[in-house]
C-alpha cells in the first residue's frame, strides 16, 4: 500500500522513498530545512499579503499573483508526493495516500482555497518528517549491532604487517590485533593477552580478558595489548555478518498485526475513495451546491489517509527490536515479538544454558583401605593427560605435588574410563561400567548423579561425585519467568540425571524433566509440548545450539544462549541472547507484551479518531484544515506512542 511505509519496506532500509531520500545529507535534514522555508513564506503571506501591492505594480489580477505564489511554495514542499502519486498511477498501484493528498490537493486549488492545499502538504510533510526521525532513532540503536563491522584487518606477512579488507582474509591466517582496534574476524589468540569490550556483542559492559588459547569474536575491540590471531572463519562466516544479515532480513518476517494492516488498507482506500465520490455526487443530483460538496468530499479524502496506522505499527515491531538490541538481544523479526507476547510454555536445555558446563567434585568418599590424600593423588594422576571437562574437574582439586614421570601405561578407555600405571600400581578410574569391565566388586551406585570410581591393583579404592554448576541467574530467571505468567517449565537434557538442579529453589519451578535424551528424542518431546499447548499460546526453547539446532528450529521461539555465537545457534534460532545472561528471556517477553499493547492502543486510538474525523467531515463539521490536523495529529501521537518501546527498561 503506501509506498513509503507499506510493503516494500526493507527495500530502502525502512526509510520512505520519497525522493528527498537521495540528497547527500540525511533526508530528515532536507525535509526539515523545506519545511522551515516554506513555513515562514507561509506565515509571511498571511500577514503581509504581498499579492495586492505585486497586482497593483504590474496591473495584473490580485488572484492570479496569489494563486503563482501559493503553488511555487506548494511545489516546493509537495514535489516529492505529486511525483510518487503519479509513478504509482503508472503502475496501477495508486491508491495511497500520496494520491489521496495529490487529488484533494489539487481540488482545494481548483475551488480557490489555495492556504489549505499549502497547509495539507506542509502538515503532512511535517508528519513525514516525525516518521523520518522515529525511524531514523529506532534504526540506531540497531545498526549500533551493524557499527560491528571492522575496516580492515592487519595480516601477517613474511615481510611486515599488511593492512587488506576483512573479506579478503582467509582461515588459518594470522593477524595483528592492536590497541583501540576492532577485532576483524573470528578467531583463536595464538600470542599476547588484551582485554575486550564485548557490549557491542552482548550487551555486557565488563570487559573481558583474553590470552593464548581464548577465542575472540569480530565486532569487540581491543582495549589494551597487542594479540595475535589464528583466523577461524571466513568474514562471510563470522558472528557479525550473520548478525548484519539477520537485522536485515528482520523487517521481512511480518507480524500478523503488519500483515493486517497491509490487507486493510488495500480494502480501506479504494472504500474511501467511492464514499467520497459519493458525498460529491449524490448531493448533485438533488440539487446541492457544486462547490461545499466538492470541499466535503476533498475534505473526506484527507482525513481518509490511513498514515498512522500504516506507519505506526511496523514502526512498533521495529523500535522493539531496537529496544531488545540495546539490551543484547536479538530477535529475527516481528513474528517472534508477537510470539514472544503469547508464551506459555518455556523448555530448556540443561548444560550450558541453566547449568554454566562446568563440572566441579561435589564428594569424595575413600574407601577404608585408602587415605584421602592418597585417594585424590592417585586420581589426579590417573585423570593427568586426559583433556575431558571431569577429568579437569578431579585434577582441580589435587593440591598434592607429584611427578608426573611416575604415570606410564596410560589407556583411555571411550566413554568408561582410563587404566593407568602409576607409583607401579594398576589404577583404574571411571563409571560403574569400567569397573564391570575389570571385574571390580564396587557398591551400587547412587541415582541423579555422575559418578566416578577407582580401583587400585584391582581393588575398590572408592568413588568421586561429580556435578554440574548452576548458572547464578538461574533461580531468579525461573522466578521472572512465571512471575511474566509463564504456565509450565521443562528441562529436557542429554544427561542421565538432573544432577547440578538438585537445588530445591530451582526444582520448585520445574514442572517437568526429561533425562537421557538423544537429539532427536528432545525433537519428540518438544512436538509433544507443542501439540499439547493451548491454541494461541507459544512454546519458546532455550538452548546453546551446538546439538539443540533440530529443537530451536522447531519451537515457536527458539532462543540460542550466544556465547559469543555458537554458529549452529545463530543461524538456527529466532532470537539469540549476545552473553549466557538468563535473565535476557524475561526481558524479551517483557518487551514482546509491552510491543503488542502499544501497538493495540495504536490501532484503536487511530481507527475511533479516523472514524470520528470522518463522519463530521461528511457532514461539514470540519475544515479541510482540520482534517489535516486530525490525520497529522494522531498520525504523531501514535509515531511518539510506538517510540516508547524504545526506551522500555525490561
Amino acid at each position: 500500500m503506501c509506498n513509503h511505509c507499506g510493503e516494500n519496506h526493507h527495500n530502502h532500509h525502512h526509510g520512505h522513498s520519497h525522493s528527498h531520500h537521495s540528497h547527500g545529507e540525511t533526508p530528515s535534514k532536507t525535509l526539515l530545512i523545506k519545511i522551515s522555508f516554506v513555513f515562514t513564506a507561509f506565515i509571511l503571506l498571511m500577514i503581509f499579503k504581498p499579492e495586492n501591492l505585486i497586482a497593483d505594480a504590474f496591473q495584473l489580477h490580485q488572484n492570479t499573483i496569489k494563486f503563482l505564489i501559493y503553488f511555487f511554495l506548494y511545489l516546493i514542499i509537495a514535489k516529492d508526493i505529486i511525483k510518487n502519486a503519479f509513478r504509482n498511477l503508472i503502475n496501477k498501484s495508486f491508491l495511497d495516500e500520496n494520491f489521496l493528498m495529490t487529488i484533494a490537493t489539487f481540488g482545494a486549488f481548483g475551488i480557490g482555497e489555495y492556504p489549505e492545499a499549502l497547509m495539507v502538504m506542509l502538515l503532512y510533510q511535517t508528519g513525514e518528517l516525525f516518521t523520518d526521525l522515529a525511524l531514523h532513532k529506532s534504526q540506531k540503536s540497531i545498526s549500533s549491532l551493524m557499527n560491528l563491522k571492522a575496516e580492515f584487518a592487519n595480516i601477517i606477512r613474511e615481510n611486515g604487517v599488511e593492512k587488506i579488507p576483512p573479506e579478503e582474509v582467509k582461515i588459518n591466517d594470522i593477524i595483528l590485533i592492536k590497541a583501540g582496534e576492532k577485532i576483524p574476524l573470528d578467531g583463536v589468540v595464538t600470542e599476547g593477552a588484551a582485554s575486550l569490550d564485548t557490549s557491542a556483542l552482548t550487551g555486557e559492559t565488563l570487559p573481558l580478558a583474553v590470552k593464548t588459547g581464548d577465542s575472540v569474536s569480530n565486532g569487540c575491540i581491543n582495549l589494551d595489548g597487542a594479540v595475535k590471531v589464528r583466523v577461524t572463519s571466513e568474514f562471510k562466516n563470522s558472528t557479525v555478518s550473520k548478525i548484519i544479515e539477520m537485522v536485515q532480513n528482520a523487517s521481512d518476517k511480518k507480524a500478523r498485526a503488519e500483515k493486517f494492516i497491509t490487507k486493510f488498507a488495500r480494502i480501506y482506500t479504494p472504500l474511501v475513495v467511492a464514499l467520497a465520490l459519493m458525498i460529491f455526487i449524490v448531493p448533485l443530483a438533488f440539487g446541492g451546491e457544486f462547490t461545499v460538496w466538492f470541499k466535503r468530499a476533498l475534505t473526506f479524502l484527507v482525513i481518509s489517509c490511513p498514515c498512522a496506522l500504516v506507519i505506526s505499527v511496523p514502526l512498533g515491531f521495529f523500535a522493539s527490536i531496537g529496544a531488545a538490541s540495546k539490551h543484547g538481544i536479538l530477535i529475527k523479526g516481528g513474528n517472534y515479538i508477537e510470539a514472544l507476547s503469547r508464551v506459555n510454555t518455556v523448555v530448556f536445555d540443561k548444560t550450558g544454558t541453566l547449568t554454566s558446563g562446568v563440572f566441579k567434585v561435589l564428594e569424595i568418599n575413600p574407601a577404608e583401605n585408602i587415605s584421602r590424600a592418597d585417594f585424590i593423588k592417585f586420581a589426579a594422576m590417573a585423570e593427568y593427560f586426559s583433556t575431558h571437562p571431569i577429568a579437569r574437574s578431579i585434577q582441580a582439586v589435587c593440591d598434592i605435588e607429584f611427578n608426573p614421570s611416575e604415570i606410564k601405561n596410560v589407556k583411555e578407555i571411550s566413554g568408561s574410563g582410563i587404566k593407568a600405571e602409576i607409583q607401579g600400581r594398576n589404577v583404574i578410574i571411571g563409571n560403574s561400567s569400567m569397573m564391570e569391565k575389570f571385574n571390580i566388586k564396587f557398591p551400587a551406585g547412587i541415582k541423579e548423579k555422575t559418578i566416578i570410581y577407582m580401583a587400585i591393583d584391582g581393588v575398590y579404592a572408592g568413588f568421586l561425585t561429580i556435578g554440574d554448576t548452576i548458572k547464578p541467574d538461574a533461580e531468579r530467571t525461573l522466578n521472572d519467568l512465571k512471575n511474566a505468567g509463564v504456565k509450565q517449565i521443562v528441562v529436557l537434557t542429554g544427561d542421565s540425571g538432573l544432577w547440578g538442579l538438585e537445588n530445591p529453589g530451582i526444582q520448585s519451578f520445574i514442572d517437568k524433566s526429561y533425562c537421557g535424551l538423544f537429539p532427536e528424542q528432545k525433537l519428540e518431546k518438544l512436538e509433544a509440548l507443542l501439540n499439547a499447548k493451548k491454541p494461541d499460546t507459544s512454546l519458546i526453547f532455550t538452548g546453546d545450539g551446538i546439538n539443540d539446532a533440530p529443537v530451536l528450529s522447531r519451537a515457536d521461539v527458539g532462543i540460542a544462549m550466544g556465547k559469543m555465537g555458537a554458529d549452529i545457534a545463530i543461524d538456527a534460532a529466532d532470537a539469540v541472547i549476545m552473553d549466557d545472561n538468563l535473565s535476557k528471556i524475561s526481558a524479551m517477553i517483557k518487551i514482546s507484551k509491552k510491543t503488542i499493547n502499544v501497538v493495540k492502543q495504536n490501532i484503536v486510538c487511530v481507527l475511533i479518531v479516523k472514524v470520528l474525523f470522518l463522519l463530521f467531515g461528511a457532514l461539514g463539521l470540519v475544515t479541510m484544515w482540520g482534517a489535516v490536523f486530525a490525520d497529522v495529529g494522531v498520525c504523531i501521537l501514535a509515531i511518539l506512542n510506538s517510540m516508547r518501546i524504545l526506551y522500555f527498561k525490561a
